[in-house]
């Protein structure tokens, strides 16, 4: 990389530390500028999802308040999520890496449309809510499966953590979404583990999306909930379609 492709990336891990913090779909700045610069589609989603670890460490801090009175919940939900993502992540290695640049893009695609219409899908699954301590059984498989998507390719898993925490439990939004940043943070961190021992990681990526990821997450958990929602969707699907755009070109 060239000095100025590296100041890409790591830029770009800061902004998606903060989006991560905040709302999810960080993955969707880092790994288009991964491509951007050059790397190929495996070696930047591994690489991404590594380096992307700090930050949710530091998104999570930044939440703790919000964490607390959640604990058994989690425990529950976090066993869901590390079951899934090894599934996820050895599907990204069993898997043909022709079969990576085709479901891809229909992942951002379906990211970039969860990322849009989030704000309605949780008012219609609000109304048909019905509360349960910890989410009960369905809740606990729709970790498992945000689980393998997030193992395979980790972009908006925090917009489908948010919509499946958010429908069935009976909790404020900044607590839903703490608990987000903690279960995306084990879904990563289980990835990486993995990717870290039988993937092809560039750990010089890795370590600019790992700086920049753990600045991104303090700022955005302490700012990120004053940026303008619809600013930031915007913003997320644009990055999105140039990403699907690189893909299939």
């Amino acid at each position: 990389m060239t000095p100025w492709e590296a100041a890409a990336v790591f830029a770009a891990g800061v902004g998606a530390g903060a989006i991560n913090a905040v709302v999810g779909s960080g993955s969707l700045i880092t790994f288009p500028t991964m491509l951007a610069v050059g790397f190929p589609p495996i070696v930047a989603n591994v690489s991404n999802n590594v380096g992307l670890v700090p930050g949710g460490v530091t998104g999570v801090l930044g939440y703790r308040a919000e964490l607390k009175g959640q604990r058994e919940r989690l425990l529950r939900l976090g066993v869901a999520s590390v079951i899934g993502s090894f599934a996820g992540g050895l599907l990204l290695l069993w898997l043909p890496a022709e079969a990576f640049k085709v479901i891809v893009p229909v992942l951002i695609a379906v990211a970039c449309l969860l990322v849009m219409f989030q704000p309605r899908i949780n008012e219609w699954l609000a109304v048909r809510r019905r509360p349960h301590p910890h989410g009960g059984p369905w809740l606990w498989l729709g970790v498992l499966g945000a689980g393998v998507y997030g193992g395979y390719f980790g972009a908006a898993q925090g917009i489908v953590l948010i919509g499946l925490l958010g429908s069935f439990l009976d909790e404020d939004l900044q607590r839903v979404n703490a608990a987000k940043n903690l279960l995306s943070l084990l879904v990563n961190g289980t990835a990486a583990v993995l990717f870290a021992f039988i993937a092809p990681v560039d750990w010089f990526a890795v370590l600019l999306v790992a700086l920049g990821s753990a600045v991104g997450g303090f700022l955005g958990a302490r700012v990120g909930r004053r940026l303008p929602a619809p600013l930031l969707r915007g913003f997320i699907v644009v990055v999105g379609i140039v990403a699907i755009v690189k893909l299939v070109s």
